[in-house]
């Protein structure tokens, strides 16, 4: 009688759950509400009470689960499974051609002519948080920001309160999908209303609030902002064989995306799409902040690959940056890390893609003389890329006559030292654009040095923002980016801000530093040219720290990509006896460079991956993640061209169809031997 009940019971929670999901996906992701909100409510409040009466019917994809759990004391680390990208950007109609003919020389040169066949595909770019969503067995399992793009945070708490992410598919699929987290401008003023009549700081703008939300550790506060996410791309398991199937695949999965996407043969056809969403992106119910560009076919995308930051496949092409006009209250000059002097405008206060801003570039003194830009104008701004705010215009006609000339330095505002500029050329007959402190010990730019040495894609050392540098720096204690190796405990105690746990865990910090990749240590030097993506190109092509350090100009311009000017960037470096000296204390001090292994050149390079069963040693996670290292791939399911199928405890389907298709199938201990 008891088996009967709870059998009943099961198949009653099963058709409640079903007709609430589809309730919940006909009103938030299809726009169709079938029933009131009183139904609606009516119908999980007879789900909950059966869930409280017995507990062991409740799982993880129930829909009383979406706001569930108890307030988080921190966001935990997730490693990405699929390395997330940005994309690169293109202002007019000049970059997309130039984007275009840089992709269609690359497929001639792979293919021996250009495709005949190659289409893309136009879609919204939506303003809001980068979201990753990881679902296994057609269950959410977890939901990460993007973070630096390796490692983001543990966001699933939160992203299954938004009832526009589906917690369970209507496959057992193994899928990886991303999306973009976004609110509404009507929920913004609804939520703004109600802070300002609290007295609390309003959400300058809905991708503020949409991200701001996200990183509330209380999940039911995220619940009351009703936020959606929308969702664009399969970046993990069976992925189709063109982008406008993927978007129709994603929307029978159940995901809410946008339909405002078109298929384009031309340049010609992409601007009209971009002009003719510019007319509209207004009426939409998310901020739009320009059109993403992407190779339809999937075999070119392949073909095209990655640089360092962004897919050779896609790009993003802005609408025209928000203008205001501002009054330039003063113009002062900041010292980088290189020694370039960048003036800067101190503004009256103005608006800007929903952010107030009172700061704005002006690049450098040629730019300062071709605006000429003075204390006292009203002046045109504008954000480049909704990000960099500038100055782009002076109305010189309200001019009254009291504005005042900008002098050109000739001496560094920091240490007092005579300003250059430098040569660019090996014939020395091009000067740079920008002037530089000829003090190599300038505190400014040694500051900014060691800032950047620190910094999270450099040795990245928790706790060691700018402000603590400084305070390291003004104590003395620190000259030079060696002299943190040199830190103890007892350095720090006594100083402001410090106390014996805070001191105890930077020392930490910095003895878990000592160990770092070749292309982080690269990078962290802080040369002149040399950002992530030459760093990577140095190491893969060098492999070690030794013999880029034995290297030459002529070397270093064997690089692919790397030019002229980087190569005698690079040798100058090198040949530097405070670089040399500052190297060697690194060394001495315990900074080790971990063995540098590429993706190309991984023992799994090219070798495909399929997981079943549950792991003991790795969570599958994990697994994947040491493949991909390796430089293999991990598909979710098993055909003839896959190389090995991992094996765990309980193993489904895929381990009948590894056999009947002759499949290497391995254990746990196979894989870790493989590994090595």
């Amino acid at each position: 009688m008891i088996i009967m009940v709870n059998i009943c019971l099961k198949s009653k929670v099963k058709k409640l759950r079903d007709q609430i999901d589809d309730l919940r996906h006909r009103y938030h992701v299809l726009n169709d509400p079938q029933v009131t909100d009183k139904m609606y409510e009516g119908l999980m409040d007879e789900l909950r009470k059966i869930e409280d009466e017995h507990p062991e019917l409740i799982t993880p994809e129930s829909p009383t689960q979406r706001v569930a759990g108890e307030v988080l004391e921190k966001f935990e680390k997730v490693r990405h499974q699929v390395p997330q990208w940005s994309f690169n950007d293109a202002f007019d109609r000049d970059d997309l051609d130039n984007w275009q003919e840089r992709i269609l020389k690359i497929l001639e040169k792979k293919l021996g002519h250009r495709p005949g066949d190659i289409d893309y595909i136009c879609e919204v770019k939506i303003d809001g948080l980068h979201i990753v969503l990881t679902y296994e067995d057609g269950k959410l399992k977890t939901a990460a920001t993007r973070g630096d793009g390796k490692v983001g945070e543990n966001v699933t708490q939160n992203i299954k309160t938004i009832n526009s992410v589906p917690l369970k598919l209507k496959q057992s699929l193994d899928i990886i999908v991303e999306g973009e987290v976004w609110m509404s401008d009507k929920i913004l003023k609804k939520i703004n209303k109600k802070r300002e009549k609290n007295n609390e700081t309003p959400f300058a703008n809905p991708r503020n609030a949409a991200a701001g939300t996200i990183r509330q550790l209380d999940p039911k506060i995220v619940a009351e902002r009703n936020l959606k996410l929308s969702v664009y791309d399969i970046s993990g398991g069976n992925i189709p064989e063109t982008q406008a199937e993927e978007l129709k695949q994603l929307k029978k999965m159940g995901f809410l995306t946008d339909d405002n996407w078109e298929i384009c043969k031309t340049p010609d056809e992409i601007m009209n799409y971009h002009k003719n969403l510019e007319k509209k992106k207004n009426k939409l119910d998310f901020w739009v902040d320009g059109v993403v560009i992407k190779v339809n076919q999937k075999k070119y995308q392949d073909l095209l690959g990655f640089t360092g930051k962004a897919p050779r496949w896609a790009i993003a092409l802005k609408f025209p940056a928000e203008q205001g006009t501002t009054k330039i209250i003063d113009i002062y000059v900041q010292v980088g890390r290189t020694g370039a002097l960048t003036p800067v405008a101190l503004m009256e206060p103005v608006k800007l893609a929903g952010t107030t801003v009172t700061h704005a570039t002006l690049h450098n003194f040629d730019e300062v003389e071709r605006l000429d830009v003075r204390v006292g104008d009203r002046v045109v701004v504008e954000k480049a890329g909704d990000i960099i705010p500038k100055v782009v215009k002076v109305l010189d006609k309200l001019r009254s006559g009291d504005e005042k000339k900008v002098k050109i330095p000739t001496k560094c505002p920091i240490c007092g030292s005579k300003v250059k500029r430098k040569d660019i050329s090996d014939k020395k007959q091009e000067k740079s654009a920008a002037l530089f402190c000829t003090n190599k010990n300038c505190y400014a730019k040694e500051l900014e040095r060691i800032s950047h040495f620190v910094s999270k894609k450099a040795f990245d050392i928790d706790g060691m923002g700018k402000k603590i540098v400084e305070q390291l720096v003004n104590e003395g204690l620190v000259k030079n980016a060696a002299d943190i190796f040199n830190l103890t405990k007892g350095d720090l105690e006594p100083l402001e801000r410090f106390a014996e746990k805070s001191a105890d865990n930077l020392i930490t910090a910095i003895e878990e530093s000592k160990k770092i990749t070749l292309p982080r240590f690269i990078f962290a030097l802080g040369i002149n040219h040399v950002g992530e993506e030459t760093a990577q190109a140095l190491a893969e092509h060098f492999g070690t720290w030794k013999k880029i350090e034995n290297a030459n100009k002529q070397k270093f311009e064997e690089v692919p990509d790397i030019g002229p000017r980087v190569a005698e960037s690079l040798q100058s470096f090198l040949d530097d006896k405070q670089n040399k000296k500052l190297l060697s204390e690194l060394f001495d001090l315990g900074v080790k460079i971990k063995k540098y292994q590429s993706n190309k050149n991984g023992k799994l390079n090219g070798k495909t991956f399929v997981l079943t069963g549950s792991l003991d040693s790795f969570t599958r996670s994990e697994a994947k993640a040491a493949i991909i290292d390796q430089g293999g791939h991990v598909s979710s399911s098993v055909s003839r061209t896959t190389d090995y199928v991992l094996v765990g405890g309980s193993p489904g389907s895929k381990y009948d169809k590894a056999k009947d298709l002759g499949i290497k199938i391995i254990n746990e201990n196979q894989f870790k031997k493989i590994l090595g």
